[in-house]
């Protein structure tokens, strides 16, 4: 049986890329690469399409982009695309790379759960959209008590001060994405977490995920009078300084957390006293003060919290369509049990001494 099948994509920056082809017997077949972009020489074009033609179906992205790259002639020269782009509108064709607007968002606004609460239902929401039971979500944080959220592979000793913690009545807990320890508690920052299938970041480097999983959030701190950046691999910064980080995890089922926390508010003494933040992290950055390394979003908007999160959301809603939901029962029965099971166990609490 043969089918008809299409795909775009845009390249960021760049010209439109449409593939059009045939699958028989899970084969590519009758493939047209087409689109606003330049090509020399004219006929690299036909060098584009038998790379790809008798491929299968079930090839990666990286298996298309080095077919194709193999393929054209030395001295050909690609304006405004390139294979790699190719490659992704052949995987939406063929339904295994999506784009934002194929999927009906939905936006879980601030809700305070406990801390063990947040990162198990990161873990269960992440896992419900990669099983196609839930669809991708963006979902704010609330705090309840004041907390401390160490990365996956962190060491509990030495990012985080005993006697801080018990002082300060601070929840320690550890999340299922790699990356480094955060201090929350009520109004000091703005956390969100998007849940998502891994088509959609299909093709894009690890580091280019980060930056296109959140270019809503620049854009949201643009109408804040914020101009702000990714730097490599995970911190969001301001001219200012840094005001925040991100963390990903993917999920076996295809399914995808990538979660931002951003400094609104904090208290940088009482984050001294909680976290042991290194000298080799503060000399890394050429700092002298770890206090300097953060730039809360209130100093540099002079917005409530509450005022940033609404354009925030706005912004995702008026991108993307998104319609604000909740917590299903199923949901949340199922985070409380994998706290039981997982998160409040000392076992995964002290996974790495």
């Amino acid at each position: 049986m043969t089918a008809h099948h299409h795909g775009e994509y845009k390249v960021h920056g760049g010209k439109l890329v449409v593939a059009d082809l045939e699958v028989a017997d899970g084969r590519l077949g009758q493939v047209s690469i087409s689109g606003d972009f330049f090509l020399e020489p004219d006929e690299a074009l036909e060098y584009i399409n038998s790379a790809l033609e008798g491929m299968s179906a079930d090839s990666t992205h990286a298996q298309f982009s080095a077919a194709i790259a193999q393929t054209l002639p030395a001295d050909a020269v690609l304006f405004g695309f390139s294979p790699e782009a190719v490659a992704v509108a052949v995987r939406r064709a063929l339904a295994k790379a999506t784009g934002w607007l194929d999927h009906n968002w939905q936006i879980i606004p601030p809700t305070p759960l406990p801390t063990h609460m947040h990162v198990a239902m990161d873990e269960v929401l992440a896992r419900e959209v990669g099983a196609g039971r839930r669809p991708p979500t963006l979902r704010f944080w609330d705090w309840e008590a004041p907390s401390v959220v160490i990365g996956s592979f962190q060491s509990l000793r030495n990012e985080v001060d005993p006697e801080g913690v018990k002082r300060h009545g601070i929840t320690v807990v550890r999340r299922i994405s790699g990356g480094g320890a955060m201090f929350m508690e009520h109004g000091n920052a703005i956390t969100y977490s998007l849940y998502l299938p891994q088509t959609l970041v299909d093709g894009l480097t690890f580091e280019a995920s980060y930056a296109f999983l959140d270019t809503w959030v620049m854009a949201s701190l643009e109408k804040l009078g914020i101009k702000a950046f990714y730097q490599p691999l995970n911190d969001i910064a301001t001219p200012e300084g840094k005001i925040g980080g991100a963390a990903q995890k993917r999920l076996a089922n295809g399914g995808m957390l990538h979660h931002v926390t951003m400094s609104y508010d904090i208290d940088a003494d009482k984050m001294m006293d909680v976290l042991r933040i290194g000298k080799e992290k503060i000399s890394d950055k050429g700092i002298a003060s770890a206090k300097k390394r953060v730039d809360p979003l209130r100093r540099q908007t002079g917005r409530t919290r509450e005022e940033i999160i609404e354009v925030m959301m706005e912004t995702f809603k008026d991108r993307y369509g998104a319609v604000e939901a909740g917590f299903s029962p199923a949901e949340l029965a199922a985070a409380r049990q994998l706290v039981v099971t997982k998160f409040a166990t000392e076992q995964w609490q002290h996974r790495v001494p």
